[in-house]
């Protein structure tokens, strides 16, 4: 196969607003190196992780909630989700899907011509439990949003399934994130889990993925999206901040307390999601999109017993778990919407604003 010697792709330049992230057609095509594979990307998904990296969010020098604009002063020594500097120029995407059409020296050859999703948790494979190691795939190095992209053969799966590329691209970021969460806080049948942010990416995996494990769902989003949120499998519809959580739960479950909060929003609410936990119960988070800085009362966290989980670099074996539930129909993709990639700005646009349910896709 002849490739091309150049590509399209979206570009990042540095940080700031959508205006920072360039269309080009002329790019140069990646070569895979040793032990990598070239894949011509047939859709990647989009993400908050490639939001706040663009915007600066991740550094300490911003309280602010997620917005998607540019702030007045962003960190220079730690804008990423690893707290380091991020290398410009940089095309993001981490949720990349399409077909391997080159291989580096080392790389297997039954890859070639194989559909795969890549898993995006870069790793040293010689230590690969080691979190202080890992990079993320758009981050530390380019992504998806192009026609090709080069990855490390260990971490694609290639995936035999009848959805479309589109609709596994909603996949990889989202759901190990979720899987991630409830593996971590233990979730198992015996627990009622409280998911906020229920409509968007990573909280509507983690409906999906504690039901999968047969907890009971407690799931909050607006109600204008209670009916695809209580399709993907949510018990009982609250609304996304009830003014008295614990009467809205006794009403919808018939107790006021949860087990475990699975959190991605973080802000002024915090505190009420913890005060619904029962003795003993456990809140795990990967986000905070409402906001970074909360109020945590410690006679609350101590006199409850309550286990609080960050949640971030999943271990190597969520990946592979993950293409097992697809192969297997035990999850579904939630494509809100795909767009052409070169109308990128209008992609994340509608992203940031956070109208749909599930996952926004481009498609080069």
């Amino acid at each position: 196969m002849t490739l091309p010697a150049t590509m399209k792709a979206m570009v990042l330049k540095g940080h700031g607003g959508l205006d920072q992230i360039v269309w080009h057609e002329d790019w140069p095509t990646p070569k895979p190196g040793p032990g990598q594979v070239l894949i011509k990307v047939g859709a990647c998904g989009l993400n908050n992780t490639d939001v706040n990296t663009r915007s600066g969010w991740y550094s300490k020098t911003v309280s602010d909630a997620t917005t998607g604009g540019a702030y007045e002063e962003v960190g220079q020594e730690d804008p990423t989700w690893g707290g380091a500097p991020i290398t410009f120029p940089r095309i993001q995407g981490a949720d990349a899907v399409g077909e391997v059409v080159g291989l580096g020296e080392g790389a297997p050859q039954d890859l070639l011509g194989k559909r795969v999703m890549v898993d995006g948790w870069l790793r040293d494979w010689s230590d690969p439990f080691n979190r202080d190691k890992a990079g993320y795939f758009g981050s530390e190095c380019d992504g998806g949003y192009a026609e090709y992209t080069v990855a490390n053969a260990k971490n694609v799966g290639a995936v035999q399934s009848s959805l479309s590329d589109a609709e596994l691209a909603t996949f990889s970021c989202s759901y190990t994130t979720a899987e991630g969460m409830l593996s971590r806080a233990n979730v198992t049948e015996a627990d009622t889990v409280l998911v906020t942010g229920a409509s968007g990416g990573v909280g509507s995996a983690v409906v999906q993925l504690a039901k999968r494990r047969d907890a009971t769902v407690a799931a909050m989003a607006s109600t204008s999206k209670h009916a695809d949120v209580k399709a993907l499998g949510a018990d009982v519809l609250l609304d996304r901040a009830p003014e008295n959580l614990g009467v809205a739960l006794k009403a919808a479950l018939g107790r006021e307390t949860v087990s475990v909060v699975s959190d991605i929003v973080g802000g002024p609410y915090w505190g009420k999601l913890i005060d619904v936990l029962e003795r003993g119960g456990r809140y795990t988070c990967s986000g905070a999109i409402a906001g970074p800085i909360v109020e945590l009362d410690l006679r609350t966290f101590y006199l409850k017993d309550l286990s609080l989980i960050g949640s971030t670099v999943v271990e190597p074996h969520i990946f592979k778990d993950l293409v097992g539930y697809i192969e297997r129909g035990e999850v579904k993709p939630a494509l809100a919407a795909t767009y052409p990639l070169k109308d990128f700005h209008a992609a994340q646009t509608a992203f940031i604003e956070k109208k749909h349910t599930g996952n926004i896709v481009v498609i080069p």
